[in-house]
């Protein structure tokens, strides 16, 4: 897969860019979705998209304090959504069995991905997010390896 640039002009866009967004996590054939931004930037938002583009029917939030929720989504397969960023160390997301999560060979969504990034498998998928102003963001995918 080539690297993606996707455009989120204004929030309305949000779900056309959460379309293109799964359809690059199927062409990569990557279990675990890595997603970076500043605070604030919409990785939670984007992810809400996302799994809303998946089929899920759950309220998706992000799991701050729980670092993981699971999801259902279309075919009644798990989605993880991981949140690390108020984890104190690797250990700390080995014992809650990170490892095991990424290696199940579902869709696992990981907010904060660099505070565990020795846990992530290679090649995994990196979506960046960038904030352009108020309302836009751009989102690049690529996979690491």
């Amino acid at each position: 897969m080539s690297p993606l640039s996707i455009p989120i002009p204004t929030q309305a866009a949000l779900p056309a860019a959460a379309a293109q967004l799964r359809a690059a996590i199927a062409e990569a054939g990557c279990s675990v979705v890595a997603f970076e931004g500043e605070m604030g930037a919409g990785k939670t938002t984007l992810i809400r998209a996302l799994a809303a583009e998946l089929g899920v029917a759950d309220d998706v939030s992000s799991p701050t304090f729980s670092l993981v929720n699971e999801y259902r989504d279309g075919h009644d397969e798990p989605v993880y959504h991981f949140d690390f960023y108020r984890i104190d160390s690797v250990e700390e997301a080995e014992r809650m069995g990170a490892a095991e999560y990424f290696d199940s060979g579902y869709l696992c969504l990981v907010e904060w991905p660099a505070r565990v990034a020795e846990l992530l498998p290679a090649p995994h998928l990196k979506v960046q997010l960038d904030v352009l102003n108020a309302e836009s963001r751009k989102i690049e995918v690529k996979i690491i390896n």
